[in-house]
């Protein structure tokens, strides 16, 4: 019996988990594969180029349709997508590029990073409780995340970290890897938040709370409700409040309708009064009217009265921040508010709250520290990159998108997932997150820092020889 013949692996340095690739095989990434003896990157080199809108793209490889340019200006930017990584970056990054801008001579250093330290913000348009601050998100039936600290009409959530890729269980590990990635990659994510509500989550889209899709986010609190549409009401209606979770607003106690000679009412508000005309708890947070608990409204009043302006035939209009919920109302013999249909003449007022409310959409920020041994790729002295990038010498972006640098020590980065190009994060088993990453400097100044500068190249040597992963190359326009 002929004896079988083994398959030669070869090893992927690519990340820390050093995978053994079979022929024709990829690893555990699904990132890198072994092509005939030598690990390549599976997906290709992403270049953006300003001129695909004007019908004039680079021909990759500068094949027989090449007309002789040169490239390389700021019109044609390779990107990190797909460059491949350099872990640990004992060497020099996969792609450190020249450029010529507005006659100076710059270079981007083009790499993919690998992330422990990263997650993602994300924030959700909608009035709706989605659960308490800090309470715990989960995916997949794992921690997460948590919820943070609301926006004015969003909800936040504070997603991955690594305490819960790294620190946790494996399970946890996989799955918080796993929901920053089809974040990150605009995938719809659907998480549950303890004690909460379970939301659909995906960058650009509309969230949908507990089966809900949400169309709009809130035009303001309840007292800038009033404030913007006090005079739409005047003359209409004798009394109004816009119900909210936050600040509950109520039209003739409120300063707006001061100004416009708005008669007192009698009317009276559960909740805890803050200044004229806004009040503060008047219910618990929930699902319902104005991102509160409640189903009908008049719960939140206590009797009108009579001898500060209630009397039977007083009209009341009650709406939501979001024009969504609304009912108005006419008081009996008794003081008691009836529930009467809308006149016509109130109903433009009600749909210009809808109107001024923006689309409800989910956005998705990468937040990032870029250290370690990644600065090693860019330059010898490591320090001296961080301290070009807080000196803003050094531009940082991520798959050609700009990237916000917080300030302080280090580079910790935060970029909005859908101004990067479609499929730019990847993941290793760690586990932990890829991400493109590019510095850009002036090429004296990346002398100074110590950079590679023996190892820079121009767009057309890419274009032509690709690099040490491969040499695919996909045209996006850029911006």
């Amino acid at each position: 019996m002929a004896e079988r013949e083994r398959e030669e692996k070869i090893r992927c340095d690519a990340c820390p988990v050093m995978c053994y690739i079979a022929p024709g095989k990829i690893g555990a990434c699904d990132r890198y594969a072994n092509e005939d003896g030598r690990i390549v990157r599976c997906d290709p080199l992403t270049i953006l180029d300003r001129r695909v809108a004007k019908g004039d793209a680079v021909k990759p490889f500068l094949g027989p349709e090449w007309d002789g340019e040169v490239l390389g200006g700021e019109e044609v930017f390779v990107s990190g997508v797909g460059a491949g990584t350099t872990y640990p970056d004992y060497k020099p990054a996969p792609f450190i590029v020249s450029r010529e801008v507005e006659g100076a001579d710059f270079v981007t250093v083009v790499t993919e990073a690998i992330y422990s330290y990263c997650g993602v913000k994300v924030k959700i348009d909608t009035d709706r409780h989605l659960g308490h601050e800090t309470a715990t998100v989960r995916s997949q039936g794992e921690a997460v995340g948590h919820v943070t600290t609301s926006e004015y009409g969003s909800q936040m959530l504070s997603l991955g970290g690594v305490d819960h890729l790294t620190g946790g269980d494996k399970a946890e590990g996989r799955a918080t890897c796993d929901a920053l990635l089809r974040l990150c990659n605009r995938e719809a994510v659907e998480l549950e938040i303890d004690d909460g509500a379970t939301v659909v989550v995906q960058a650009g889209k509309a969230p949908v709370v507990n089966g809900q899709r949400e169309e709009r986010m809130r035009v303001g609190c309840g007292s800038a409700t009033i404030g913007m549409f006090a005079s739409q009401w005047h003359g209409l209606v004798d009394e109004v409040v816009v119900v909210d979770d936050h600040i509950t607003g109520v039209v003739s106690e409120h300063q707006a309708g001061k100004v416009l000679g708005w008669p007192d009412t009698g009317i009276r508000i559960k909740g805890r009064r803050s200044t004229p005309g806004r009040y503060f708890k008047v219910a618990e947070p929930g699902q319902g009217w104005g991102g509160t608990d409640l189903d009908d409204p008049l719960a939140i009043l206590n009797p009108w009265l009579e001898k500060k302006g209630a009397r039977p035939g007083l009209t009341l209009l009650m709406v939501s921040t979001t024009g969504e919920h609304h009912g108005y109302y006419v008081l009996d013999d008794d003081l008691q508010p009836c529930e009467a249909e809308l006149p016509e003449a109130l109903r433009p007022s009600v749909d210009l709250i809808a109107e001024n409310c923006e689309p409800a959409l989910c956005t998705v920020m990468f937040q990032a520290g870029a250290g370690g041994s990644l600065r090693s790729g860019v330059t010898q002295n490591p320090v001296k990159l961080t301290r070009s990038v807080q000196a803003l010498k050094t531009r940082v972006t991520c798959g050609g998108a700009p990237a916000f640098v917080w300030p302080g020590g280090g580079i910790t980065l935060m970029v909005d997932v859908l101004k990067m190009p479609e499929g730019s994060f990847g993941h290793v088993p760690t586990p932990a997150l890829v991400a493109p990453l590019e510095f850009t400097l002036s090429r004296e100044d990346y002398r100074a820092l110590g950079g590679h500068d023996a190892a820079v190249r121009t767009v057309r040597d890419i274009l032509e020889h690709g690099g040490e992963y491969g040499s695919a190359v996909r045209v996006l326009e850029g911006e």
